[in-house]
């Protein structure tokens, strides 16, 4: 059996060639971009709504406290006449457990919050998905340059926190990341590897990710500590700090951790709902569309539905300061 070919000259170009897979009646329709909507006023809602209270809440609360000596006569009035956040006033801007591993990890979510934006905000003005590999190689070499602001961010919190290992805390903050991610490729390129598949990533890539995140992330992560201990290294905790620590009352079974935990995330998982099963419907239905979009909505949802802010009051306003730093 025999067969032939014969090659047509067409006027599409390179860029526009998977134009013909796209369904763009599917992600265009009306409902998703009600959806879109629908999330994007629940979220200013919240945000407005949340940021109203507390200011008219604690406007008047501040100079008060702010000017109240730290002695037993202060504490027993605290308990006596008032209730809910105000008596952990004092309480909740003590440095927390295990600082260097808290300040890194803060540090490393505002590097790749950023990361994430200058990605999504790249691909939508530019052509990212036209070269095999453009999009990794993007977020390699902004994860690079971005490594600044988890240096900025992890130190800064770091030196207000009172801590003295700045060292250790920029050595774990510019590595945890990049290993944890080595670590697992590294797992997954071996099994590639004995396996004979063509997935596996050649040496010479991984030494050349290794050369720039020794010779550009890591010095700027270093950079941005340094500058984050010495601009926004001073406390400006919005009073002052009892030098006796409250007891903790037993809380309730609602303020545990784990359930906490999962009433935070319900929210925001339910402002990004819609758009996720868009985004795996283009994964695993063949429902080809790159929308990015949608992507920097998600990104939206997730930086402005406030729940976090909403569990941190709940758990201030039942005493419980070591659930409320977690």
């Amino acid at each position: 059996m025999t067969y032939s070919i014969k090659w047509l000259p067409t006027n599409v170009t390179f860029a526009r060639r998977f134009d013909v897979y796209l369904d763009y009646p599917f992600f265009e329709h009306q409902i998703h971009w009600f959806s879109v909507f629908n999330s994007f006023m629940m979220v200013i809602f919240l945000t407005g709504l949340v940021s109203m209270i507390l200011m008219r809440t604690l406007r008047n609360d501040y100079a008060k406290y702010a000017r109240e000596d730290d002695d037993l006569e202060t504490l027993e009035r605290d308990v006596s006449e008032e209730s809910g956040w105000k008596l952990v006033h004092g309480d909740v801007f003590r440095p927390p457990c295990g600082l260097v591993l808290l300040s890194a990890v803060v540090g490393t979510g505002a590097q790749l919050a950023l990361l994430v934006l200058l990605v999504i905000l790249l691909a939508i003005v530019g052509t990212l998905y036209v070269g095999r590999g453009a999009i990794v190689t993007t977020f390699i070499l902004c994860y690079a340059f971005t490594s600044f602001i988890s240096g900025y961010v992890s130190g800064g919190m770091y030196s207000r926190n009172g801590g003295k290992s700045w060292i250790k805390s920029m050595i774990l903050s510019a590595s945890m990341f990049p290993f944890l991610c080595f670590g697992i490729g590294f797992i997954l390129n071996t099994i590639a590897i004995f396996y004979g598949s063509l997935a596996a990533i050649p040496f010479g890539t991984m030494v050349v990710v290794f050369v720039i995140w020794a010779f550009i992330s890591f010095p700027l992560a270093l950079l941005g500590t340094v500058v984050g201990r010495n601009w926004s290294g001073a406390p400006n905790n919005p009073c002052r700090v009892k030098t006796i620590p409250r007891p903790i009352p037993e809380k309730k079974w609602y303020l545990t951790p784990s359930v906490v935990s999962l009433m935070g995330g319900l929210l925001p998982f339910g402002s990004i709902f819609i758009e996720m099963y868009f985004v795996f419907t283009s994964f695993w239905n063949y429902k080809v569309k790159i929308f990015f979009l949608g992507l920097l909505c998600l990104w939206i949802y997730a930086a402005g539905v406030p729940d976090s802010r909403h569990c941190n009051y709940l758990c201030d306003n039942c005493g419980d300061i070591f659930l409320a730093e977690r």
